[in-house]
């Protein structure tokens, strides 16, 4: 899965000589919490919601509401962008994405193709990618399970859940230092409980979670 078949386009953008609290107003219209700043169509910052608030008074000044407007009316968005960019392109792989993204503490990215701003991906694009990737929407049996560090583990584990007559919606397998092994998350459906609990068991050494879910 790619950048470019989850990012957000066409991308809403603003300019940099914007008034923050016009910019603000926008973002809130427009139920985003980051724009790509844009100067004649190039890419020149990105400013998020918490930077136009930051550059706000505090609710406790002691300015009039006449002088809080005309200082606010004062600051632009140049003034509080970031403006050395973390870009990506469409063909970055989501993973990466992510990995930049938690790596480098920030909420979003401008996704560029040459010197052309085409969409932006975001924490909450991740986010429902993760919900779908575990099936978050759909009901059936969650389970967790360990399993060995073998080759055909994970053939071994469908193919025991196919023969006992259960489909296999999602499936996502961790991996970390502190699992001897690997932890293994399916959403079943199609099966009764107890039946996909005797087909695991031989083939996983331990079910760590084990629950029926429900999506109203």
């Amino acid at each position: 899965m790619l950048v470019g078949e989850r990012m957000s386009s066409p991308v809403l953008s603003i300019e940099p000589e914007m008034p923050i609290q016009d910019a603000l107003a926008q973002m809130r219209k427009d139920r985003v919490s980051r724009y790509p700043v844009l100067k004649k169509g190039k890419l020149v910052g990105i400013v998020a919601e918490d930077d136009l608030l930051n550059a706000s008074p505090s609710d406790v000044t002691s300015l009039s509401v006449w002088e809080v407007n005309y200082l606010l009316s004062k600051i632009t968005v140049e003034r509080v962008m970031m403006k050395d960019v973390i870009t990506v392109t469409e063909d970055t792989p989501l993973e990466e994405a992510a990995r930049i993204m938690a790596d480098n503490r920030i909420g979003g990215m401008p996704v560029v193709r040459g010197d052309k701003v085409v969409g932006i991906i975001t924490q909450t694009d991740i986010f429902r990618i993760f919900l779908n990737l575990l099936g978050g929407r759909q009901a059936g049996w969650r389970v967790a399970v360990l399993v060995k560090n073998e080759p055909g583990i994970l053939y071994k584990l469908t193919k025991a859940v196919n023969d006992a007559g259960g489909n296999i919606i999602a499936i996502t397998v961790f991996v970390d230092p502190k699992i001897q092994g690997g932890e293994v998350t399916m959403k079943v459906d199609r099966i009764d409980g107890q039946a996909l609990r005797d087909a695991l068991k031989p083939v996983v050494t331990e079910i760590r979670d084990f629950r029926e879910v429900k999506v109203a």
